[in-house]
């Protein structure tokens, strides 16, 4: 906990460096300079469950949502295997996100069903990285699998600033028919559609039950700026917290820069902790 408020970090990378693409290394050692984050790491790069486990208890997380990623032209393999030892080392905390790529996986829905089975509690698709639209055809099984087992699907939208991205990709509007087909899914968009899309990701969670927005990447005290011509208190009641780590100053320090934003209390605890447990950690 964070100032008495259950704090859960819903998006987070801690891959096992060798795997990750140089490019990678940057954006953590450039976004994360001030976390402290290498010390995690043993000397080959692999994370030490242990270390992690304690920095995020002084950094009062309650819960935090490890994510895989398939994306080699842009930041690597990270397979969700080198994240089981998280999990096992401390279950009440870590939980695992699934992640498929149509130019990796020859049947993505049969990975996804196998990422799942290893306990994800999320598929995470990331267009950007591996340039494909979310709408394709490919995908559909897997939003039909999720569909069927009550699973939530998270999408970037917005950009990426590494090389290899497909900034275009991440259009949240691309969403718009996949959300109408699968009106039984819950839909995270992932960084709110940063940097050109903020008010169609915006409406898009507005405009139903079923979406949400993770904040991951996005500076807590820019967020009423980048979301300027909204009721922010009515917005805020779609966001979940999430710090991107280990690209960010620190998990604390976000979350009581979203406090110092003044949303009411019951709005506040959503955002920290209620929506992620809503969306992500039900039954």
């Amino acid at each position: 906990m964070i100032d008495g408020m259950a704090v859960t970090d819903a998006h987070m990378h801690v891959p096992r460096l060798s795997t990750v693409s140089p490019a990678w290394m940057q954006w953590a050692a450039d976004f994360g300079q001030d976390s402290g984050w290498q010390t995690v790491f043993d000397p080959d790069g692999d994370p030490v469950p242990a270390r992690l486990d304690a920095m995020l208890e002084a950094e009062g997380v309650d819960v935090a949502l490890l994510f895989a990623e398939y994306s080699p032209r842009t930041t690597g393999i990270q397979p969700i295997e080198d994240l089981l030892p998280l999990v096992e080392h401390n279950p009440g905390r870590f939980r695992l996100v699934a992640n498929v790529n149509p130019a990796v996986h020859a049947d993505p829905a049969a990975e996804a069903a196998r990422q799942l089975g290893l306990g994800a509690v999320a598929v995470k698709l990331h267009p950007v990285h591996g340039a494909f639209r979310p709408g394709a055809g490919a995908l559909y099984p897997v939003y039909g699998l999720c569909a069927e087992r009550g699973v939530p699907v998270i999408v970037h939208t917005g950009g990426s600033i590494f090389p290899g991205s497909e900034s275009e990709a991440g259009d949240p509007g691309l969403m718009r028919q996949v959300i109408a087909d699968f009106p039984g899914v819950t839909f995270v968009l992932a960084h709110g559609g940063r940097g050109h899309w903020y008010a169609d990701a915006a409406a898009l969670a507005l405009a139903g039950p079923d979406v949400w927005i993770d904040l991951a990447g996005l500076p807590p005290k820019r967020l009423p700026g980048y979301y300027a011509g909204f009721d922010l208190p009515a917005l805020a009641r779609r966001w979940i917290f999430g710090t991107d780590w280990p690209g960010v100053p620190g998990v604390a320090r976000n979350a009581r820069a979203i406090a110092a934003l003044g949303l009411p209390g019951d709005i506040l605890a959503g955002v920290l902790s209620g929506h992620a447990a809503q969306v992500y950690l039900r039954g």
